[in-house]
């Protein structure tokens, strides 16, 4: 399970430190890709082929659950840790994350979150987002 907020930057290379908190769970292999709310997704190769399994279960034959399943697998890229902990972050999902410098990743339970960390805190400034709104409306979800 991963929980946390931590800080990095990304070089000039674009390769970006993982908390050395997470590793573990991550394993030596594992995936990402493009997330919601302009963030990356990462996964370990369990919970990949977890979600795979999900997206693969989605009729084919629904215009979104196409484009659900195209968004997340064409920005889909294998990674693995370098000696000193880092992943190499794919220009392609540099841009589309707008990650510049600062990085804010977090722990969202069976994944990783990569955001700029700018974006990051504007999501969390934002006056739209009302957790006790939120906290209703999972409560009607069973949550």
């Amino acid at each position: 399970m991963f929980f946390g907020e931590f800080e990095h930057n990304i070089d000039d290379k674009g390769r970006l430190i993982i908390p050395s908190k997470f590793r573990e769970s991550l394993g030596g292999q594992f995936v990402l890709t493009k997330g919601l709310d302009c963030c990356l997704f990462v996964f370990s190769m369990e919970e990949w082929e977890n979600f795979e399994s999900k997206l693969k279960s989605l009729p084919i034959s629904d215009k979104d659950a196409r484009a659900f399943t195209r968004f997340f697998f064409a920005g889909a890229a294998d990674c693995e840790l370098d000696r000193q902990g880092r992943a190499s972050i794919p220009l392609s999902l540099r841009k589309y994350a707008k990650i510049a410098k600062e990085v804010t990743i977090i722990g969202v339970s069976n994944r990783l979150e990569i955001w700029d960390s700018q974006i990051w805190s504007n999501y969390n400034d934002n006056d739209e987002l009302n957790y006790e709104d939120i906290a209703n409306n999972m409560a009607m979800l069973g949550i």
